[in-house]
């Protein structure tokens, strides 16, 4: 594991990955199943934490995914992630996944977004601390304002649900 330092802007560990999909990958309905997407999305969600928090780290939970479009056989699919936003040892990867045709030159749809908490680990698997995220751009300013409302929402909710199983 190499040495973290206390920041590192988001520009440095972004990460794009391109996938062709194939027949194989397909539902019922004859669209792409989503759990394919799900699982590259959680990679290279992965990489984005372990670069970011100089690493291994952790899915703690996938916040928020949705999808927009169908993913079709011979789609060529795009994922872009970075750290949107970082605690003492949890980092936020938003990834946004676009779509184009493996055969036609035109404009890439957006298919779908997902937000991923990842928590650093040490060699016996307790949390670590992670370097905070500096944002660059008023891009990047917006994904941590977005972020922390996303946090704030996670820990609302969880404070909700421990309040309602002490109703009991």
């Amino acid at each position: 594991m190499s040495s973290s330092p206390l920041a590192r802007p988001t520009s440095e560990t972004r990460l794009s990955l391109s996938h062709i999909t194939a027949q194989n990958e397909t539902n019922l309905l004859g669209t792409v199943h989503g759990g394919v997407i799900m699982t590259l999305v959680d990679s290279v969600a992965g990489v984005v934490a372990a670069r970011h928090s100089g690493g291994p780290a952790v899915t703690a939970s996938m916040d928020e995914m949705v999808f927009l479009v169908p993913v079709r056989v011979g789609d060529v699919v795009h994922f872009s992630a970075q750290v949107n936003w970082t605690g003492r040892s949890s980092m936020e990867v938003g990834v946004r996944i676009t779509a184009d045709r493996w055969d036609a030159v035109g404009p890439q749809v957006h298919v779908a977004s997902a937000y991923l908490v990842f928590v650093a680990v040490d060699e016996e698997g307790k949390p670590r601390q992670v370097p905070q995220a500096v944002p660059e751009t008023d891009e990047d300013r917006r994904r941590l304002r977005e972020a922390e409302i996303r946090r704030s929402h996670r820990l609302a909710r969880r404070a909700a649900i421990i309040a309602s199983r002490e109703q009991v």
